[in-house]
């Protein structure tokens, strides 16, 4: 049985920051590209960065 795809961390606030981060969804402009070409689990990768740069950024969040 498949996974379902894990789904994208875009939340429609696109804009990226001076470290080419995204302010929305903490994705880098190179995992946005690349997105749909993930397979589950480096998407899952992806997604923990995520939340490892949004807490770096606001760590009461």
């Amino acid at each position: 049985m498949a996974d379902k795809p894990v789904k994208s961390p875009c939340n429609s606030v696109c804009m990226l920051n001076d470290e080419d981060v995204c302010v929305g969804c903490y994705r880098t402009s190179e995992e946005i590209r690349i997105w749909s070409v993930l397979n589950n689990d480096q998407r899952r990768d992806v997604v923990i960065a995520c939340g490892e740069r949004n807490r770096k950024v606001n760590p009461f969040y």
